[in-house]
């Protein structure tokens, strides 16, 4: 979910009673100026300090899962919101680089046998592509159909809207990123709006088992900074098996209300019947995976252009299934990252990350005489890397 939906969506709300006898400078806005234009490039090299695994991988990564330089992104989007006077709306968002081939839906530039970290897929991705309307319906009914970014989270999938440069657990492990489908919105009051709609899945663009899953949020805004909001989503999610649900709630909390300050709470539970990859190890009688964590986010801007981050930030894959580890497993993480605006729209950021487990989950590469053959000793309870990224924020 974009943080900056919230602001969008208050924007659109806007109305002015008095626009017939206003001036004209309080006239409601021309069509081009409903638009959103965002576009930015971003490169980063990251540094292993425990040694990273066979391939160069930063085991449990997202964005962040290669060792040394990366081309992360570079994204162009233009959107625009329904509003009164132009009651219909659209969303392009491209991308290109190595990130992208971490964001592909199954069916758009990826195949269903694709695996991560997903090398070999292209470095380009149609992230978002939809079009709404606005319907005359009590407040009004925003409907919104096509390709789009997940409700869920509160970190999101653009480097420059996160407090920090790596994604957390709670993104790459416990959430979808993006979903093919519909959804109806509609604002019951200042403070609260509801959305819901059908999608074809998790991080899918076409059908894989014949069946839609179910998608929604409250969002609520009792006081002018704070912000809360509920999201889930509920469905099939293996190919070919249209019973075995899978289930994730989420919650986000946002305050700004402390001078320079910004303060974060996400909180995750998901549940799948009979995982597919629980079921492929042959091993266990009872299949069925959970998994729950929580990530609580603190940002300080010290002046105009700096800003020191820390993520903090729990998951907890009772089953082995999320991580891949086959059995139950406990992951810690902290992240501070401090940046720095350089120059205009151009962006730095230092960060250091430290996970851990209460298994071995990281496998690592040492140099030291007693490795294995391969260089590769056996898995490690901590990974601990450092990352120097830097974007330029077009617009």
């Amino acid at each position: 979910m974009t943080r900056s939906s919230w602001s969008l969506l208050a924007l659109g709300l806007v109305v002015c009673p008095g626009a017939a006898t206003a001036p004209a400078s309080a006239q409601a806005p021309a069509f081009w100026e409903e638009h959103t234009l965002f576009s930015y490039i971003e490169n980063s090299a990251t540094f292993n300090l425990t040694g990273s695994g066979r391939g160069g991988v930063n085991e449990l990564r997202v964005y962040d899962d290669h060792e040394g330089y990366t081309f992360n992104v570079a994204e162009w989007s233009l959107k625009k919101d329904p509003s009164e006077r132009y009651p219909f709306g659209y969303g392009l968002v491209l991308t290109a680089g190595i990130d992208s081939q971490k964001n592909h839906s199954i069916g758009i530039f990826r195949d269903e046998d694709d695996a991560s970290p997903f090398r070999n897929t292209a470095k380009f991705d149609l992230q978002e592509a939809y079009v709404s309307g606005l319907v005359p319906l009590g407040s009004g009914l925003t409907v919104k159909g096509g390709k789009f970014v997940s409700l869920l989270g509160y970190e999101v999938v653009e480097s420059p809207n996160n407090l920090n440069f790596s994604r957390g657990y709670l993104f790459s492990l416990a959430t979808p990123l993006a979903h093919t489908g519909g959804l109806l919105s509609y604002t019951l009051t200042e403070w609260l709006s509801v959305t819901a709609g059908a999608v074809l899945g998790w991080d899918d663009a076409k059908n894989v088992n014949g069946r839609p899953s179910y998608t929604g949020q409250f969002a609520f805004t009792p006081l002018k900074d704070l912000a809360a909001s509920l999201n889930w989503i509920v469905g099939p999610e293996q190919i070919d098996n249209d019973s075995h649900q899978r289930y994730v709630l989420d919650w986000v909390l946002g305050y700004t209300g402390f001078k320079s300050w910004t303060l974060a709470l996400n909180v995750d539970y998901g549940r799948e019947d009979k995982d597919a990859f629980l079921a492929s190890l042959g091993t266990r009688q009872n299949t069925d995976a959970t998994w729950w964590g929580w990530a609580a986010h603190a940002a300080y801007d010290w002046t105009d252009k700096l800003r020191t981050s820390l993520r903090q930030e729990f998951f907890r894959d009772a089953d082995g299934a999320r991580t891949g580890f086959g059995s139950a497993l406990d992951l810690w993480s902290t992240t501070a990252t401090i940046q720095y605006k350089i120059w205009k729209g151009l962006v730095g950021r230092l960060e250091y990350r430290r996970d851990a487990a209460d298994e071995r989950a990281f496998q690592v590469r040492y140099s030291r005489p007693d490795r294995t053959a391969d260089g590769l000793l056996p898995r490690s309870r901590s990974l601990d890397t450092i990352s120097i990224s830097v974007y330029y924020l077009f617009f």
